[in-house]
């Protein structure tokens, strides 16, 4: 046990009701937070920050430009330091009034078309979700990066140095800061009385002016440059991808660890202060390219962090099947004592997915789990994941309008789906054609300013990474609302086709008519058995739709002969994404949340006590089978789990799902009850951490119709 005073543990503890704190003063300040929780800190003092514009409207568009007014926001964006952290720096919001694009630049034409087929998310102009190869920083530090950019920029004799010009302006206000931490650690540390925390300002400051200009040479040293990665990451655009973590701090841990300047408690304590900075997404353990497993010890120190922390983290571990049993085993408990943890990221069916698009398995092995729902090359590979959303509901009442208005040619469920198919293929060919759209205009207005320097070609080639800095561009789509459509059909199928109990004109009305005065028929229409029980009709329904709907994606590239990879996805906002949409024939209400990514509505099944097994087979079985991810949502309720088989039981789900072809697991193992009175008072569990979707978050921090779809969850 180290003597250290304060002890790791209580620096610890102490960052963990820091944030605590924070949190409650975030909500208070901006309301309900329904994405990732960040490590941004609250602010209430005014920042002297004035944006330069480089366009009529007002706008800032473009590297140039950008990149300028991240070196102004640099300068001005308030420093912190909490002395029980061994790192320096917290971001406090985006760049004000950043982002977008020119209007002669907008897809104007398109917006009426994406309405139609409810497109709320077409990825045009999105920002970020491409993951970056942390390595090329670790190696360089900020000043090695300066250098290289300024080397290549001096090398090409480019005219238009625009995009250089930007990203030295970045870096340059990224030195600013970090030097601006340097001299606050200092003054802390001189006006601090505790020994052991004054000596930790002073190591700080030290780590600090040495990271200015120079890459990191001890684990601590690597972390803080994490850290200030972390911070103007978030801040440009909401960035959240880190990396394979254990194997980034892995050498300079041995290191330390050799030389005896480190031992595992404070290794803990520097990878909890990473965590606290903010939660990027990273993962830990799976297979190298040759396919051994990369589980080391750093890997359970980072389990280890996140346990001892208890705050929402956005840690995956990689399942594949030469994974250590003792990191899965460890992850599992620490999931059952925590209520939640790690998300598990099945290579089995990522890595054989992604090959299928004709790369080698060993580069598809490379691809880190480092978002929501998604993993990416590091640092090679454009991708634009989680960005886009495909409506796989708004077809089926287009095709329903279709065959019900034709008095001459009777509705039939074989038409039915016919004109199904035809408005998701036209649905999914608007899609493409707003993916050229983004690939052509996005440099030029909305460039990856900080993620191309941590990117292998755009400093070289003096390219954005949307305009060819990288070679690899793979581009997802995520369909969402499966179950929604499949038990559509299927109810359908059984009560106007087979049953006859209604008539495609009485169907329509009642849909028209959101059942106003009809529950019968809406509890009718519903009491189908539904898509998850394993049997019934509706799992077949689920598998056409999936396997047409990926079939469509993937038939042909965009016109501009981009990739695209199709993905089944819906993230948190399932109430959103249904508010636009009418009533629906599996009882539905207009308005209503749709399903959840690929699972079954809750309540599919019966028997709670099979649902689990029920519903990982379900979503096994309409995996997109490309390397893009269709989630597997588990909640557990704790007290069930015991009577189950516990820890063995879980890592059974697991290992189950990942040979059947599964690409994630999130996990949640709660007491129902916690669950229940927390919904009723959630102010009385501020420390209440759940996995929305790909991500965590603080339980009370949600929304209440957030809440609710976990709530529905564990009840069903």
């Amino acid at each position: 046990m180290s003597k250290t005073q304060p002890s790791y543990q209580q620096r610890i503890a102490a960052l963990a009701q820091k944030k605590l704190e924070q949190n409650q003063a975030k909500i208070i300040q901006n309301g309900y937070h329904d994405v990732d929780d960040h490590g941004n800190i609250p602010w209430e003092a005014e920042i002297p920050f004035e944006r330069i514009s480089n366009h009529p409207d007002g706008g800032s568009y473009g590297a140039r430009c950008i990149g300028e007014n991240f070196r102004r926001w640099l300068e001005v964006h308030p420093v912190y330091i909490n002395p029980f952290s061994s790192l320096a720096g917290a971001w406090v919001s985006l760049i004000p009034e950043m982002g977008g694009w020119r209007p002669e630049d907008r897809p104007q034409h398109l917006y009426a078309l994406h309405q139609k087929y409810h497109i709320v998310s077409s990825g045009i102009g999105a920002p970020n979700h491409l993951g970056p190869d942390m390595r090329i920083g670790l190696e360089l530090g900020f000043g090695g990066l300066l250098e290289k950019l300024r080397y290549y920029r001096d090398f090409s004799h480019q005219v238009d140095s625009d995009f250089y010009a930007g990203e030295e302006a970045l870096l340059l206000g990224m030195q600013t800061w970090i030097r601006k931490h340097t001299l606050l650690a200092d003054q802390l540390a001189s006006r601090e009385l505790d020994p052991g925390l004054k000596e930790n300002l002073r190591q700080m400051a030290e780590c600090n002016e040495w990271l200015v200009d120079h890459p990191p040479r001890t684990f601590r040293e690597a972390c803080q440059f994490l850290g200030w990665f972390q911070v103007v990451d978030r801040m440009w655009g909401l960035g959240g991808a880190l990396g394979q973590l254990d194997e980034l701090l892995r050498p300079y841990y041995k290191r330390d660890l050799q030389s005896g300047i480190l031992d595992d408690e404070e290794a803990i304590w520097h990878l909890a202060s990473l965590f606290i900075n903010d939660t990027h997404y990273s993962q830990i353990g799976g297979p190298a390219p040759d396919g051994h497993d990369l589980t080391s010890p750093i890997s359970f120190l980072i389990l280890e962090a996140t346990h001892q922390l208890k705050i929402p983290m956005n840690l995956a571990v990689r399942v594949h099947d030469g994974l250590n049993p003792d990191l899965l085993r460890q992850a599992v408990q620490y999931t059952l004592a925590d209520g939640t943890g790690v998300c598990f990221s099945c290579s089995n069916g990522l890595d054989r997915g992604f090959a299928r698009n004709g790369f080698p398995i060993g580069l598809a092995r490379m691809r880190a789990k480092v978002g929501c729902n998604w993993t990416a090359l590091p640092g090679i590979e454009y991708s634009l994941q989680d960005v886009t959303r495909q409506s796989l509901v708004q077809p089926l009442l287009m095709a329903l309008d279709d065959v019900t208005s034709d008095p001459a040619s009777p509705p039939t469920i074989e038409a039915l789906w016919s004109q199904y198919v035809q408005h998701l293929s036209d649905s999914v060919a608007l899609m493409k054609e707003g993916f050229d759209w983004h690939m052509a205009y996005q440099s030029r207005n909305r460039p990856e300013i900080v993620l191309n320097l941590f990117c292998h070609g755009p400093l070289e080639r003096g390219l954005d990474v949307a305009e060819g800095g990288v070679d690899i561009i793979n581009i997802a789509v995520d369909g969402f609302g499966l179950a929604t459509v499949a038990d559509s059909f299927t109810a359908i199928e059984q009560r106007v086709v087979k049953e006859q109990r209604l008539t495609w004109e009485d169907l329509v009305k009642q849909l028209k008519n959101d059942f106003s005065g009809a529950e019968a028929v809406r509890l009718m229409l519903k009491n189908i058995p539904r898509y998850g029980t394993g049997v019934a009709r509706a799992d077949w329904w689920a598998r056409r739709i999936s396997s047409t709907y990926i079939e469509l994606v993937k038939r042909s590239p965009t016109p501009a002969g981009f990739n695209v990879i199709p993905g089944l996805f819906s993230h948190g906002d399932v109430y959103g994404l249904g508010h636009a949409l009418g009533a629906t024939p599996n009882g539905r209400h207009a308005g209503a949340e749709i399903s959840h990514s690929a699972d079954p509505d809750p309540g599919f099944a019966r028997d709670g006590t099979a649902a689990p097994t029920a519903k990982s087979n379900a979503v096994a079985s309409v995996q997109p089978g490309w390397g893009n991810s269709a989630p597997l949502q588990l909640d557990l309720d704790s007290h069930l789990l015991v009577e189950e088989g516990g820890v063995q039981a879980v890592e059974a789900l697991i290992r189950g799902h990942n040979a059947l072809g599964g690409t994630l697991i999130n996990l949640n193992i709660v007491s129902r009850q916690q669950i229940l009175d927390a919904h009723a008072d959630p102010n009385a569990f501020p420390d209440l951490v759940v996995r929305v979707t790909g991500y965590s978050a603080y339980f009370h921090s949600l929304s209440p119709e957030y809440r609710q779809q976990i709530v529905d969850r564990f009840l069903g």
